[in-house]
C-alpha cells in the first residue's frame, strides 16, 4: 500500500465504503445509532455495538441508523460471550434487516463466522492475539482489527497495541487496523506508516455528544491521562472468568489495592448500585453508565484507554474525526510519518 503525501485514503476504505480509515469502535451500550451515524456522515466507518443486545433493541438501532445515515455500517457482536441462543437470534436479526458488515471479538468462533461469510456478509474480527489473529483469518474473516492492551474497555491481549500490530502484518496478508490508545492524528499517522490500513477508535469517540455514554463517564475520561488508567479482571460480573478490562480509577480499584487480578465472579456479592430504567446495575459488573442510568456511577467501570490525555473536551463526533484526519495528514505531509506499508 502506497499513500500520497497527506492523504488518508487506504484499500480498506474502498472495501468497506467510507472515505477515511477510521473506524468507530462497537462499544456496548456506547455506539448506537446517534453516534454511528455522526461518525458515518463525517466519513469514518460505524460500527453499532450490540454485544448481548435484544432482538428488538438491534433492530430499532439499526432502524434509527438508517434514518440517520444512508451509509454502510456494522453491528458488533461478541459469540464467545453471548448465550448461543441469544446470539442465534441476534445474527438472524441481522441477516433479516441486511446487515452486510459484521465486527466479532473475543474467542473465534468458527460457526459464528461461517454463519455469516455463508450469508455474504463481510466481517471484521477484532483480536489481541497472534493466535487469535491466525484463527480469525483461518475462519473467514476479511479484516483483521489488532487491539493491543492500550485499549479501553475489554482487552483481550496484553501486548502493546504497535508491538501487536507489526506482528500481526508480518504474518497475514489481510487488512489490518490498529485498535488501543490511538486518539490523534499522530497515532493514524504512525498506524499507517507501519503498513496498516485504518485505525479503530473507541475512547476518541466516547468523549463525544453523540455518544451514548453518560455525561459523567465523558467528563471523567476528559480530565484524564493515560497514567490514570488499570487493567483488572474485578468488572467481571455478566463475562466469562479472567476477563479484563481497561478503566479509570475509582473507588472500586482502590479496594482492590495491588490486586487487580484474579477476581472470582462466583466470589462476587451481587449488590445494586445503580439502574437503567428498570434494570439493576451491579457493583463489579461490566456494565458502564449510560445516558439512562442512574445511582452510584462512580462505582461503575469507566471504560478509558491509554490516548485519554489527547482527549481535553467533548465536541461533536464529526470534529472530533475531522481533527484526528487533519492532524494525520499534517504530519504525513510534512514527512513526520513516512508511509511504509505493503504494496
Amino acid at each position: 500500500m502506497t499513500l500520497e503525501p497527506g492523504s488518508l485514503r487506504t484499500p480498506l476504505c474502498d472495501l468497506l465504503g467510507c472515505e477515511y480509515p477510521i473506524i468507530l469502535a462497537g462499544m456496548g451500550g456506547v455506539a448506537r445509532a446517534e453516534l454511528a451515524a455522526a461518525v458515518a456522515n463525517a466519513g469514518g466507518f460505524p460500527t453499532l455495538g450490540m454485544v448481548r443486545e435484544a432482538p428488538s433493541l438491534i433492530a430499532s438501532e439499526i432502524r434509527a441508523y438508517r434514518r440517520l445515515s444512508n451509509r454502510p455500517f456494522a453491528v458488533n457482536l461478541i459469540p464467545a460471550a453471548t448465550d448461543p441462543g441469544l446470539l442465534d437470534q441476534q445474527i438472524e436479526t441481522c441477516l433479516a434487516m441486511e446487515v452486510e458488515v459484521f465486527s466479532f471479538f473475543w474467542d473465534v468462533v468458527p460457526e459464528a463466522v461461517a454463519r455469516v461469510k455463508t450469508a455474504g456478509a463481510l466481517l471484521l474480527h477484532q483480536v489481541g492475539t497472534l493466535r487469535a489473529a491466525r484463527e480469525a483469518e483461518a475462519a473467514g474473516a476479511d479484516v483483521l482489527i489488532a487491539q493491543g492492551q492500550d485499549a479501553g474497555g475489554h482487552v483481550h491481549g496484553r501486548t502493546p497495541t504497535f508491538d501487536l500490530l507489526r506482528a500481526v502484518l508480518e504474518t497475514t496478508a489481510l487488512s489490518v487496523v490498529a485498535s488501543g490508545g490511538i486518539s490523534n492524528g499522530k497515532g493514524l499517522a504512525r498506524a499507517l506508516s507501519f503498513g496498516a490500513q485504518g485505525v479503530q477508535c473507541g475512547t476518541a469517540f466516547l468523549a463525544t455528544a453523540e455518544s451514548f455514554a453518560h455525561d459523567y463517564h465523558k467528563q471523567r475520561v476528559v480530565t484524564a491521562q493515560g497514567e490514570d488508567t488499570v487493567l483488572t479482571d474485578g468488572f467481571v460480573l455478566n463475562w466469562p472468568k479472567g476477563s479484563v478490562v481497561r478503566v479509570l480509577r475509582n473507588s472500586v480499584t482502590e479496594t482492590f489495592g495491588p490486586a487487580l487480578m484474579g477476581h472470582d465472579p462466583e466470589r462476587i456479592a451481587h449488590e445494586v448500585i445503580a439502574r437503567d430504567g428498570l434494570i439493576p446495575r451491579l457493583r463489579q459488573s461490566t456494565d458502564s453508565p449510560l445516558r439512562t442510568t442512574t445511582g452510584d456511577l462512580e462505582q461503575m467501570p469507566l471504560y478509558c484507554g491509554t490516548g485519554a490525555g489527547e482527549i481535553d473536551e467533548i465536541v461533536p463526533a464529526a470534529q472530533r474525526l475531522n481533527t484526528l484526519c487533519a492532524e494525520a495528514q499534517a504530519r504525513l505531509a510534512s514527512g513526520r510519518q513516512t508511509p511504509v506499508g505493503r504494496t
